[in-house]
């Protein structure tokens, strides 16, 4: 009986391996597509564009009103100039005034 498994096992794992092969075996060659080549050749230009975490062709136009947004929701959450909008916020919290109990009533 467990032979039969184990020579199950090894079909199933036949088959796995070359299913896997006949997935990765396009990626690995080179491509010969041209539709494919122009769309690799864009993402590595706009890679290249966006370096820094800027936005990537972006107008002055668009620039101005980015810096808007920002400031309203800077100033909408308690930002402005000056605070670490990234940091986590410290809170503090006061002791609550108790009243003392008499144990003599």
């Amino acid at each position: 009986m467990l032979s039969s498994q184990l020579l199950a096992g090894a079909r199933n794992l036949g088959q796995i391996a070359r299913r896997n092969f006949g997935i990765a075996a396009p990626a690995l060659q080179k491509v010969s597509d041209p539709i494919q080549q122009m769309f690799l050749d864009k993402i590595r230009e706009y890679k290249s564009k966006s370096a820094g975490g800027k936005m990537v062709d972006a107008t002055p136009e668009i620039q101005r009103e980015l810096a808007q947004e920002l400031d309203k929701l800077a100033k909408q959450y308690g930002g402005g100039e000056g605070v670490d909008m990234t940091k986590f916020p410290e809170f503090k919290f006061q002791e609550p005034k108790i009243d003392p109990i008499n144990s003599e009533n």
